[in-house]
């Protein structure tokens, strides 16, 4: 009997790789991304560092990428991605 793999072979598909970054202090969040996005189409970044909210904007506007920012009880949420071709 052969078993075949049923996961998503893509980010697309899978969507964006989570980076959970609460609890470190800035500019790790930031590091963290950017290192991230190397090897992925996007991510969804969690951050509890109020200067993250300054510095992962300024990283995506600097790189060209998507972001959306959701500010939720004690930490945001960063979803970055590139831009599409």
């Amino acid at each position: 009997m052969t078993t075949r793999r049923t996961e998503p072979e893509t980010d697309e598909v899978a969507g964006p790789a989570r980076i959970d970054t609460r609890g470190l202090k800035c500019p790790w969040p930031v590091l963290r991304a950017a290192r991230e996005m190397r090897q992925h189409e996007a991510i969804l970044l969690l951050a509890d560092d109020p200067v993250a909210l300054i510095d992962v904007p300024a990283l995506a506007q600097a790189h060209g990428w998507s972001l959306d920012v959701r500010e939720l009880p004690g930490h945001a949420e960063f979803r970055i991605g590139r831009p599409r071709t």
